[in-house]
Order: structure tokens, then sequence, then C-alpha cells
């Protein structure tokens, strides 16, 4: 054998590594077994968290959408004249009531026209009580002609007239009966002459009244397009003035055509249905209405149903034309339960909440939410009344994690002396424990 000194030297640091390795593990398995279940989980620090309260209330099932302010009723103001404008009665902008006068133009033509035709009537009145008289004087020339009719026809008879003058008396009471027809038809044609006299006059006292332009309901004067001294047409497309009427108000909106059947639904239990708009950047109580019109056909280009809401708008915080958020309550929903909507988490297996168990660790619990009500969302199944659920913290929790409740800010700071005093008593404190 080859230098043996050194095999031995060799096997000995084998024998001293391996029972270097055995001591190690023994050391390694005898403290694991000393540490009792459990010790490191004792040992993490609680995740802060904030909590809520599952409550128990009634929650509105709402539709919620956008829509836009329409004006209750939008007249354009237009001529029907072509005249000259002579004054007007009202300022951009501002309130007007129905009848106010807001125009007035050249009346001057159309006075003298009424004039005329006036003055025609009264002679077609004239001419007609003419031929009334020559009807009433005519029919007793012809009584008379017919009685001396009458009686040359007797007087033939007799023998003591003659056959010529017999003839006199009968074409003399035809001439007369000819000539009360004549007049009654002479009344007839004044009569009409009458009519058409009084149509002229009537329509002169139309286009009269067009001279003076009133508003036809209250609301609010937009912007106008003309001023004194202009040649009004009555053939202008432009408006001189739009009055739009804001008080009540329209709110128009549109919902899908699936959702029409559960509205038609709701609306058949009920005599009203509320409607809500909420104007952006308004810090303002949404205005409140109610549904009444829901339109006859769907659009079919693009699948949804116009509806509007009626809003009595007394503070006119209503605009025409503004956009606005609409709620729609159909009705409410008893006894829900309700969280808030930053408790419910998402994870592979779907929706869950961290429940939180009386020894201040957190159960991950499966919960079916339903629909969301403001901030908060109805929990249909999961959860019981006054259960609490972490609504802040979750990233750094798991089902059984120990957490530590965080308390909420105080609701008032304190006073300056009180802030003093405070810190003069830990000062005091402080001191003591130096002694």
């Amino acid at each position: 054998m080859k230098n043996p000194g050194a095999v031995a030297v060799l096997r000995g640091e084998i024998c001293r590594g391996l029972i270097a390795l055995l001591a190690v593990w023994a050391a390694s398995g005898c403290s694991k077994a000393a540490t009792p279940e459990g010790a490191n989980v004792g040992s993490q620090a609680a995740a802060p968290v904030k909590v809520a309260q599952v409550v128990q209330r009634t929650v509105p099932i709402q539709i919620k959408t956008f829509g836009n302010v329409q004006a209750y009723t939008s007249v354009a103001i237009r001529a029907q004249v072509n005249v000259e404008l002579m004054t007007i009665g009202f300022k951009e902008g501002e309130e007007v009531k129905k009848g106010q006068v807001l125009f007035t133009l050249d009346a001057r033509p159309f006075e003298a026209a009424v004039r005329q035709a006036e003055a025609a009537f009264k002679q077609a009145v004239a001419t007609r009580k003419q031929a009334e008289a020559a009807v009433v004087k005519d029919k007793a020339l012809a009584r008379n002609a017919k009685i001396e009719a009458d009686r040359a026809a007797t007087l033939l008879k007799q023998g003591a007239d003659t056959q010529e003058q017999y003839d006199n008396a009968q074409a003399s009471q035809a001439a007369m009966d000819a000539a009360v027809d004549a007049d009654i038809a002479a009344v007839a044609a004044a009569g009409a002459a009458m009519d058409a006299a009084q149509a002229n006059v009537d329509a002169g006292n139309d286009q009269l009244s067009f001279c003076t332009i009133r508003s036809p309901t209250d609301g609010r004067a937009g912007s106008r397009t003309v001023d004194v001294g202009n040649i009004i047409k009555a053939v202008d497309m432009q408006p001189m003035v739009v009055i739009n009427q804001v008080h009540p108000i329209y709110v128009g909106f549109s919902l899908p055509e699936q959702q029409l059947p559960l509205v038609k639904k709701y609306l058949n239990d009920q005599e009203k249905m509320r409607v809500e708009a909420t104007i952006p950047g308004d810090p303002g109580l949404p205005a409140t209405g109610e549904l009444t019109f829901i339109d006859n056909t769907i659009d079919a280009a693009t699948g949804t149903i116009l509806l509007k809401g009626t809003f009595p708008n007394d503070d006119r915080r209503l605009w025409p034309g503004q956009y606005v958020n609409v709620t729609l309550t159909l009705s409410q929903q008893p006894d829900a339960l309700v969280i808030p909507s930053v408790a419910v988490q998402t994870g592979q297996q779907g929706q869950f909440v961290f429940v939180l168990r009386s020894d201040r660790t957190v159960e991950a619990r499966p919960v079916t939410t339903g629909r969301a009500v403001d901030d908060s969302v109805v929990i249909e199944k999961g959860l019981q009344p006054k259960e609490q659920v972490v609504t802040d913290g979750q990233f750094r929790l798991v089902d059984g994690a120990r957490v530590e409740v965080a308390q909420p800010p105080a609701e008032k700071a304190p006073a300056p002396g009180a802030v003093k005093g405070a810190e003069q008593a830990t000062g005091a404190a402080e001191a003591k424990t130096g002694e």
C-alpha cells in the first residue's frame, strides 16, 4: 500500500465531517419538534383593516341612465303679415306671461282695409233693405193684379167684359208675379253681397290682429332676431323669437327595449313612477319628477325607447338642452342586506368578502351580489344581518388572517387648550417616570 498514513488521515477527516452533519440534523429536528404548532401564525403581526356592518334595510329598485332636459312647450314666434316692426315689448332672456305683448307691427294699412270693408258691408246692408222693400211693394201689386184678373174672368163669363180686357188683366198679374220673383232674387243677391262684405271685414280684422303679437304661453324668451324698423315678412323661416316653457319641464331619456317589460310591469302596480335628475357639478339634491310619457314605438336603429319625466322645476334648476343623470325608481325591496361596494372582492372562484370573526381573524366567504345602490351593493346570499365585513386592507389578507380593526377618526378636533393641557400632563408623567 502506498502512503498508508495519508489514507488514515483522509478517513479521519471524512468521519469527522459525517459526525458534524449528523449533529446539525439532530439539532434541527429537535428544534422543530420543540416548536408548538401554530407558533409562526401567532408571531405574525395583525393586519390593520377597516370594517362595516351588514345592514338590513329597504332599498329602491332603480334603473340609471342619462338624458336631456326639454322645454315643456317651445313656441317659435313668426309674423303672419308683411309690414314694419314698430315696438318690442320684452327683453331677451326674461320671463314672459301668457298674453303679454311681444311685438307690435304697423297696423295703418290694415286699419284702412277694415274701414273700407265695413263701408262695403254697410252698402250691402242698405241694398238688401231696398230689395226687401221692393218685395213687399211688388207683392201688394201682385195681389191687386190677381184680384183684377179674377174679376175680368168673372165678367167675361157673364158677357159683361171683352176678351181683350181679360187678357190684359191676366198679363198684368203675370208681370207682377215676375216682379216679385225678381225682387226676391235681388234680396238674395244683396244678402250674398252683405255676407261677402262681412267676410272682408273679418279678414281685415284678422290681419289687423296680426299686428299685435302676444305670447301664447308662460315661458322664457330667447334671443330675438329682429329690431324696430325691420320689415317683417310672413315667409321668413327664421322666427322672431322662441318662447320656451320651463315650468314645468320635461326630462327625456332612452332605455334599451329589453327593459320596457320591466317598466310596464311595475307601472301597472302603481299610479306614479318616480324620476330623479342629477345635474353634473350641482351639489344640490336631485330634482324629482314623475314618469308621464312612454313613446308608442321603439327606435329600430338603436333598439331603445324614449321616455319622459315631468318636473315642477319651481326653482328653475333644470334648463332646456341640459345633460342630466337620470334615475328611474321602479319599486322598493324591503329587508335587503346591504354592504359597501368596496367590501366585495373577486377571486378565481367568484365574488367573496372577508368576514370578521369574534377572535379577530377573518373568513373569506363567497357571496352572491345583487344590484348596486349608490356606493353600496345588495347581497342576495352569503351574509347575515349585523355581521362585519372588511372594507379596507383586503390586499394583505388571507383566510384565517389575524387583523386589527382601525378606529375611525375623531369627528371633531380637540380645542387648543385641551391639547396644551394634555401635553402638560404627558410631560409631568414622563418627568415622574424619570425620577
